[in-house]
């Protein structure tokens, strides 16, 4: 049933690379897919621009050839065929259904990947994504001649920045200008950067390769094009929005960034509460709820069998993730063999660097009764995970937002995390004020550390020990808003934000 608000409606056209149900090769596409939905059921009209990659199957999605456009381009004009079709869920008001516009070249999309095969970038990624914005903008230009209304450009990482730079740049003009352009920073680590020698492949102005603008230390930077042309910036946590000011990670844009801070908002990312729901989740052999949890421990039970472990009543610690050293994968291994020599077991599922997985397997070998380990990804298990396990391990070095911690709450198993990001504004931390409070969601350790890390954990396991402070823990966990409805209306205001800079910048410039 749609929710609506007394916000005013705004005709949004949101731009990404990826898009779930279309495309994903990580937590962007999961953002792209869920915010438009929650806008709908506000109110607002929502397009959305994406690459038509190879891999989308398009009879699948109702994609159908909607109209062309010529794309100027550094080797001359070229014709995109764009697809389109229409979202439709039950909770979509009829009068705001949400546009799919899928922007087909083939010689550009129509690959095995997104943006790269076999662990290395397509070497043309640079003209690949110019080209997508440029068409988008192109879409703009058709859709505002159709008379349809376009109150924000609302762009996604580095592979969307080209597109509201080109929209203030080459396509400049009384009807451009009224669009306020949101740009969302998911990860500043990534920042789509190029030789110099590439910077013509964008067409853009020379002018425009400045320290000040599209130049980095020698090297076109995309992503800081983006932050210096856009009417807001926001990241997807508001610490992680304070913490990329810092040199520590910034990531070279540090400056950058700190130069327009009264432009940059964290907004938390939420979760389908649909899928995620531990009263209501296929892939588990029982269910539980915030009023019934007797269904928790037999996920237990069956997650203990599936991975070979015996089926103790001991703490089960899980750990699913990208096996890296941004994800603090090193610390944890570090304190592991310590922990396994307590009573305990731990379950692990995740990919990454070949000598971490060979360490997590060589481990398991040595305590085969206490550490499950699979290496891949299985969604169906991931979930069963997050019900199984009682405690759930996230001692990331830097996390922007972050999910894994938003699903565990969900399902009542208790977060240990590093106190970086979107990890700091989601989970409350254990101590007597916040359990008498019924606050406390999970524990909180500083420093990347293994020491800290593990003081922090045999805490937890203190805790544990206390069946009624484990229960209150849990239940303030379950009790926690992680719905992506919560950031749609976060997000609803920076769109009225927008419509007000916009309409300042409109008369400044009469």
């Amino acid at each position: 049933m749609a929710v609506r608000t007394s916000a005013a409606s705004r005709d949004i056209v949101m731009v990404a690379s990826e898009v779930v149900p279309f495309a994903k090769t990580g937590g962007l596409a999961d953002v792209t897919g869920a915010l438009p939905i929650e806008l709908a059921r506000l109110g607002h009209r929502v397009r959305i621009a994406l690459p038509r990659y190879g891999a989308i199957d398009g009879a699948a999605h109702g994609l159908t050839p909607w109209t062309s456009v010529r794309v100027p381009s550094a080797g001359g004009p070229i014709s995109a065929t764009i697809e389109h079709a229409t979202l439709r869920d039950a909770s979509i008001p009829k009068d705001c259904p949400i546009d799919v516009y899928a922007i087909r070249y083939d010689p550009y999309f129509g690959r095995a990947g997104l943006y790269q095969e076999n662990g290395k970038d397509y070497p043309d990624n640079l003209e690949r994504f110019a080209f997508f914005c440029r068409a988008t903008v192109e879409l703009l230009r058709h859709l505002i001649q159709d008379a349809q209304r376009i109150d924000v450009l609302h762009a996604h990482d580095w592979q969307t920045c080209l597109a509201p730079i080109y929209l203030r740049t080459l396509y400049d003009g009384i009807e451009t200008r009224k669009i306020g352009v949101l740009l969302t920073i998911h990860n500043l680590g990534y920042q789509g950067l190029f030789p110099a020698n590439q910077f013509p492949k964008t067409e853009l102005p020379h002018a425009l390769f400045a320290p000040s603008l599209l130049e980095f230390h020698g090297s076109v930077n995309l992503l800081k094009g983006g932050i210096v042309y856009a009417d807001l910036i926001n990241t997807v946590s508001p610490t992680y929005a304070r913490e990329i000011q810092s040199p520590e990670l910034g990531f070279g844009l540090d400056g950058v960034i700190a130069k327009r801070q009264d432009r940059l908002v964290g907004v938390v990312n939420g979760i389908d509460v649909a899928v995620w729901n531990p009263a209501d989740d296929p892939y588990l052999s029982a269910r539980y709820s915030i009023d019934d949890l007797t269904g928790k421990r037999a996920c237990k039970a069956a997650v203990q069998g599936e991975y070979g472990l015996p089926a103790r009543d001991v703490p089960v610690l899980g750990l699913i993730s990208r096996l890296a050293d941004q994800k603090g994968i090193d610390l944890f291994l570090n304190v592991l063999p310590e922990l396994l020599t307590l009573d305990l077991q731990t379950i692990v599922l995740g990919t990454g660097d070949p000598s971490t997985e060979d360490a997590f397997r060589t481990l398991a070998r040595r305590f085969p009764d206490k550490l499950g380990v699979r290496i891949g990804f299985d969604e169906g298990l991931a979930h069963r995970i997050e019900a199984g396990a009682d405690l759930f391990v996230m001692p990331s070095r830097y996390e922007p937002c972050g999910l894994s911690q938003l699903y565990s709450l969900r399902y009542g198993t208790i977060p240990v995390v590093r106190r970086t990001g979107g990890l700091t504004d989601t989970v409350v931390p254990y101590s007597p004020a916040n359990i008498k409070g019924g606050k406390a969601t999970g524990f909180r350790f500083g420093e990347a550390a293994g020491e800290d890390l593990l003081s922090t954990i045999l805490l937890a396991l203190n805790v544990y020990r206390d069946p009624e402070q484990w229960k209150a823990m849990m239940l303030a966990a379950m009790r926690t808003d992680v719905s992506w409805a919560r950031s749609a209306r976060a997000y609803q205001d920076l769109y009225e934000r927008l419509a007000e800079i916009r309409k300042k910048e409109s008369a400044s410039s009469v």
